[in-house]
This record gives C-alpha cells, structure tokens and sequence, in this order.
C-alpha cells in the first residue's frame, strides 16, 4: 500500500477492530515490513493515539484508552448501526443516557454524508418500537459487560435469583442479547460448569477480575436462539390465561415482543396465554392492550387484580369496593 495516509488509515481501523495484533500479522495485512510498521505506529502515536507495544517473538501492538478522545474510524454499516443505537437510548431503553444520546447523535448525523443519513432515516422510519418498556439497565453496567465479551475476560457480579436471593457469581460472558423489552447475559458459570442466563436487571456490581479466557462454543446456533431456547424450556410459576375482549391482531402487536401468545376465538376477541413467575408484568401488559377481559387461569391472579383494582380505586378518592367481574 503506497499511499501513506491511506496506509495510516488502515492501520488505526484495524487497531479499533481487534484488542491484540502481532506484529507480524499486522505488518502482512497491510502489506509493509515491520520496520515501516514501527514508523507508522509512532505517526498514530503523535496523533494521540495511545497504542502499546510489546517486544519479544511474541510482540505485538494494542491500542489502549487514553487521557483524551481521539477521532474514530468508522466505515458505513459501523455508523449507520451507532446513529441507529444512540436514537434507541435518546428514547430512554438505557437508563442514564437519554440527553447524552441525543447530544452524540446531533454531532454524529452532522457529520454523515446523505447517503448514510437515508440509511438511518429509513431504519428510523420502518421500525416500530414496542409501546411497553421492560426494565430499565444502566449504561455502566452494559458498557462493563460489553467490554467483558470483546475482551475474553472473567467477570463476577451479583445477581438476585428468582426468590430474591443475591449470590455473588463467576463467569466467562459470551454474548449481550436484548429479547422482550429485557438485557440478557449468555455467560459460561464457572461455579455450576454450565451455560446460564443472566438478566442485568438483576444483576449488580459487574466488575471484571483480570483473567482471560478461551472462548467455549455455545451449545446453540447464536446468542439469541440460546437465550430463547432458554425461555421454550424453563418452568414458570403460573400458566395464566385470560378472555380478552379484542381483536386478536391488535393483541398480538402489544405482546409479540413482551411475552404472549393470542390464541383466536373469533374477530373480536381471543385467549391470551402468559407463563410468568409473578403478576406485575401481566398487569402492565393487560392495560397496554386497554380492552374488557375476563380471566380465565390461574384464581391467585384474578385475586390479585382485585387486589390492585382496590389499590388504585383508593387512590383515586373512591371508597367503594371494586365490582365483581364476571368469571
């Protein structure tokens, strides 16, 4: 590659590609001998680029964070895909970040050229986020995470069971998976010597321990069908089914991204099936769908509508008890 800047410009985007280069790899990709390799690194150097070298057979270069921000490289898909994710988290998925967000976006569209700022318009335009938030997760704990499952790098946490229980755990993270409007971890337990689901909602204090590892193959086709398969086989609490008084289409927009099948009766109502280990998240996706319905399973469940239905009826000034439902 004869072009120096272009050269220049090759070697930094594959620095930010990859934690660790050998130098020999990376003198042959881009088609230089070692010492121009050294030349170029002391140009990126004085750029303001902190890339750390080591010596030896084994040597090789790492581009490390420094006291300052320096310029990024990204190619097309790289800042369609980060316009695309900072308008996620300016519609406030990551907590935290909504004005931040905004602020980077402003100052990464400005700079985009039309072709690229179609592409983020059109993925804007014909996307359609569902209506009902799940759990929120702060910035912090996804960008640590994140880092973990670039970087092959042990991490411990605590995590809350089911019950409430916290337990301090050890694992090896693979993969980040968002499904159903909730943040998933697929990570190797080190303790248990198995794959496990985590979700960061209940999960705290994430912090990395200064060990690496090699990958293990994850016993699915990806993250996302792992984390899935998960959720096909893993027992619940309570099997509830409820008569909703609806159009089956309209039912299966609200619930087809937060957990829920819509079972036809005919074109004005249907069967909702939900498999939870606790009420609270039915409720909301009940009132999401805002129609007349009856429950049919489990009797705890339409004993705990009740319940709520008392609560805000109290809280909005009315004594009277709340009607009784037809069953």
């Amino acid at each position: 590659m004869a072009n120096t800047s272009a050269r220049m410009l090759r070697l930094l985007s594959l620095l930010q590609s990859h934690r660790y280069w050998p130098g020999v790899e990376l003198a042959e990709r881009l088609e230089v001998s070692e010492r121009t390799l050294r030349r170029d690194i002391e140009r990126l150097r004085e750029l303001g680029y902190p890339v750390d070298a080591s010596r030896g057979v084994a040597g090789g270069y790492q581009l490390q964070s420094g006291t300052a921000m320096p310029p990024l490289l990204l190619d097309d898909d790289e800042a369609v895909a980060i316009a695309v994710g900072l308008r996620t988290g300016a519609g406030g998925t990551v907590e935290g970040i909504e004005e931040t967000s905004l602020r980077a976006l402003a100052k990464v569209v400005q700079v985009m050229p039309p072709r690229l700022r179609r592409r983020v318009d059109a993925v804007s335009a014909y996307t359609v986020a569902p209506a009902a938030p799940g759990p929120r997760v702060g910035a912090t704990t996804l960008t640590v995470i994140a880092q973990a499952c670039r970087d092959d790098e042990r991490l411990t946490f605590t995590y809350a069971t089911p019950s409430g229980e916290p337990a301090t755990r050890l694992v090896e993270p693979h993969r980040l998976v968002s499904l159903k409007r909730r943040w998933y971890l697929a990570a190797w337990d080190l303790d248990r010597a198995d794959w496990r689901v985590f979700r960061l909602d209940r999960l705290t204090g994430p912090a990395t321990v200064g060990a690496r590892f090699r990958r293990r193959e994850l016993p699915a086709a990806d993250a996302a069908a792992f984390v899935q398969d998960r959720f096909d086989v893993r027992p619940t609490r309570y099997d509830i089914v409820v008569h909703l008084h609806a159009p089956p289409g309209d039912v299966e927009q609200v619930v087809a991204v937060t957990g829920g099948r819509a079972e036809p009766v005919d074109e004005h109502s249907c069967r909702l099936h939900m498999s939870v280990d606790a009420f609270d998240w039915p409720i909301m996706i009940l009132a999401a769908v805002g129609a007349e319905f009856d429950v049919v399973q489990p009797a705890e469940f339409r004993d705990h509508i009740h319940a709520m239905g008392e609560l805000f009826l109290r809280a909005g000034g009315s004594r009277q008890a709340a009607p009784q439902r037809r069953r």
